[in-house]
Formats: structure tokens, sequence, C-alpha cells
């Protein structure tokens, strides 16, 4: 798993690209998210549109990363969600907990209060 991070505003956007499957990309993607929180991110956009597989692993650690987020009193909303993980999250309901777009600029403004 690859991920270029970039600022936009107050959103810290994390691009992904690749697999994030257990031993390869689930525990990069929390070592992201927590970088960001100790950089003082609490707004975190995951864009998915490069991930090319996801496994259970790697839907568990989003939903970790989710609640760790939530409990710093922050949000982690998902960009570009491919079918498979539209799929997934469809099929386990959790398409319910995350808020999900498909624009980047209407996900960014969705952080504002």
């Amino acid at each position: 798993m690859k991920t270029k991070i970039r600022d936009v505003g107050s959103v810290r956007v994390l691009d992904i690209e690749g697999k994030i499957t257990i031993g390869s990309g689930d525990v990069e993607l929390r070592k992201q998210v927590e970088d960001a929180i100790g950089a003082g991110h609490l707004n975190i956009l995951l864009n998915l549109g490069g991930v090319t597989h996801i496994d259970s692993s790697g839907i568990g650690e989003m939903v970790g990363c989710f609640t760790t987020m939530a409990r710093k009193g922050g949000k982690m909303k998902l960009l570009n969600l491919t079918q498979k993980i539209h799929d997934i999250l469809q099929v386990t309901q959790l398409i319910t907990v995350f808020d999900v777009f498909d624009s980047e600029a209407e996900a960014i403004s969705s952080f504002k209060p």
C-alpha cells in the first residue's frame, strides 16, 4: 500500500493505492491515521479510489481508525469507493457507519461545522 498525504484546508487527505490486507496495508493505514492525529489533524478523508484489494483485516482497520478518530473528537470519511469496497461495506452494513462521497469537493465541505 502506498499513501500520498495532502492537506486541503483543515482536512488531511490520504490518497491510498494498492492493497489494504492483513500484513500489508492494514498496519500502514493505522500508522497514517495515528500520524495525522499526532500532527493535530482531526478531519481525515480516505481516498480509496486506488485500492486494488481489501480484506476483512483492512475493513477492520478502517473501522478501528474510524472509532479512534471519533474518540479523539475527529471525523474520518471515505471518498471514491471502488465497487468491491462498496459491496463489502453494503453487505456488512458498515455503509451506514461511514460518510461516503464520490466528490472530493463535497467531502471536504462536509467537514465544515
